[in-house]
């Protein structure tokens, strides 16, 4: 079908405007309703990943040039049978699926870590953070004693490694240590190319962010079939 790309809420209002760890001291974030894309969507790729000069941290453009045009955030007839508001990451496709009410998602380009298989399954976003201080597990400073100065934390920042936005994946209230979270480095968005979780571009992780309350279902797929018919 022909793809729709879509613009995010944010960019609308302005114009042009490794496996990741448990955080600490962070804001708690209010929840919020599930917001369904509005159709048809604007088709400019540019404008839909403009610089956000607004942001705590002033996010620039991305580097969309370096990423097949097919992970660029668009609505697409929904693949995946899910009830609406639902995310699915398809891990071996390198997509995230927010499903709509009308049989449509808005699917989001993503980059995985070598561990990306590591977890998969059914679970909940348990609460969400704009830019999340970034905490090392003790297993990954003995692997790489440079992180050390990490112990207690990273402050938030683009070079922070959850970037501006983390979603928290918590299975049966357990901490599944599986995030969701922004990327500056767009050269991994449909690539699996270090530790970490599920990457999204700055602007598609702040465009999930706001389309998406605490408690919001996922699904976790790691076949090799992934999604049928994406």
């Amino acid at each position: 079908m022909k793809t729709q790309l879509m613009m995010g809420r944010r960019q609308f209002l302005f114009g042009a405007t490794g496996m990741a760890v448990a955080v600490a001291g962070c804001t708690t974030t209010p929840r919020a309703a599930f917001v369904a894309v509005p159709r048809p969507a604007l088709p400019d790729a540019a404008l839909m990943y403009a610089a956000i000069p607004d942001e705590q941290f002033p996010v620039p453009a991305a580097r969309i040039d370096l990423i097949d045009p097919k992970y660029y955030r668009q609505v697409v007839k929904d693949p995946t049978g899910e009830k609406p508001g639902t995310i699915v990451v398809d891990t071996p496709r390198r997509f995230l699926y927010l499903v709509q009410e009308d049989g449509h998602a808005i699917r989001y380009g993503v980059g995985i870590g070598r561990d990306g298989f590591a977890w998969g399954g059914r679970a909940r976003i348990q609460y969400k953070r704009k830019w999340p201080k970034w905490t090392p597990p003790s297993e990954m400073i003995d692997r790489q004693p440079e992180l050390e100065k990490y112990r207690h934390g990273m402050s938030p920042g683009r070079d922070n490694p959850l970037g501006a936005r983390a979603l928290y994946i918590f299975e049966d209230g357990k901490d599944t240590l599986y995030r969701l979270h922004g990327n500056m480095d767009a050269r991994s968005i449909g690539r699996a190319v270090s530790s970490g979780c599920v990457r999204l571009l700055f602007q598609d992780v702040i465009d999930l962010y706001e389309r998406v309350p605490d408690g919001t279902p996922i699904l976790v797929l790691q076949t090799d079939a992934g999604v049928q018919n994406a």
